[in-house]
């Protein structure tokens, strides 16, 4: 049980740490951008990443529990959580959409990779990771739509 904690704080950990740097510009710089009409509300944000740092902990203790946690299967999660993470200092605290779009490719290339190690190694913790790479698809448009109506 330990260790189910340990990984859905460690999510949970690096979901504040971006949040702390969306924070610094979420209600200023953010509101200036022009947005897509299908942008969802501000109050969506939370709830929607909070939902999915605890599926990505839980998938990561499934693996474990196999002990199939290390190697590659280990390095891409852990990964792709420092790109997670790089894409809220990149977006928000650095202010760059277009750099935060860039990066998110990356992103989601990784979160892709762990979703097939992590559906070798059981089902259930490969379809965990599924909300998240579909949440990280929308949000990848949605950044590079932003970038594009906002270049100057």
């Amino acid at each position: 049980m330990f260790i189910l904690v340990f990984f859905v704080a460690l999510c949970l950990g690096v979901g504040a740490l971006g949040g702390f740097w969306t924070s610094s510009s979420v209600t200023t710089w953010y509101v200036t951008l022009r947005k897509p009409s299908w942008n969802p509300p501000s109050w969506v944000f939370a709830p929607v990443w909070t939902f999915l740092y605890i599926t990505m902990g839980i998938a990561a203790w499934i693996v474990w529990k196999h002990g199939s946690f290390v190697g590659l299967q280990a390095a891409v999660f852990l990964i792709q959580l420092a790109l997670n993470l790089g894409w809220s200092w990149l977006f928000f605290f650095k202010r760059s959409p277009y750099w935060a779009f860039i990066e998110v490719m990356a992103l989601w290339v990784a979160i892709a990779v762990t979703n097939l190690y992590f559906w070798h190694v059981d089902p259930l913790a490969g379809l965990l990771i599924v909300p998240y790479l579909a949440w990280v698809t929308f949000a990848s448009t949605l950044n590079g739509v932003v970038w594009a109506l906002n270049r100057s």
